[in-house]
């Protein structure tokens, strides 16, 4: 059985990023739930507002999140009905549905803030800059390495 330390660098990572994933989502649930929101709700209203300069087509905040069209029309649909989006048809293509956001999010934002910052100093406590540079690279091609295997399996 292999122990941390003589782990290779792949399965290291392969199996870290998912219990970082879990980890950070569980803290993320407990701090959201008190505002009845879920991790997926909150990282869609992060995505359109920091991703995009328009409002959004369910597809393109799928591809942003990396989720299915399906799955963010029904998180975006729990939004709506909480008062965080509205979904409108497109004015050029009824076809098309659009993700708006509302002022409820702003409003959210700043309570959250704080904590969202408190949150991110901590996670991110005695990594140096180089890291993060190194570690961003080496997200950005799983990334591109995850989409073209999407790819090429359908």
């Amino acid at each position: 059985m292999d122990t941390i330390d003589s782990m290779p660098d792949q399965k290291f990572i392969f199996g870290g990023v998912q219990v970082v994933a879990n980890q950070m989502d569980t803290m993320l649930e407990r701090e959201l739930k008190e505002h009845n929101l879920t991790t997926k709700q909150w990282l869609l209203t992060i995505v359109v507002q920091n991703i995009f300069d328009h409002d959004p087509t369910i597809k393109e905040v799928a591809k942003g999140m990396g989720s299915s069209h399906q799955n963010i029309k029904q998180v975006a649909l729990k939004l709506e009905q909480k008062g965080f989006v509205v979904m409108e048809k497109d004015s050029h293509d009824a076809r098309i549905t659009r993700i708006k956001l509302t002022a409820a999010v702003d409003s959210f934002g700043q309570e959250i803030l704080e904590k969202s910052e408190r949150f991110t100093k901590n996670l991110f406590k005695n990594i140096s800059a180089e890291e993060m540079a190194m570690t961003r690279s080496a997200l950005e091609k799983l990334l591109i390495n995850l989409e073209k295997m999407d790819q090429e399996s359908k």
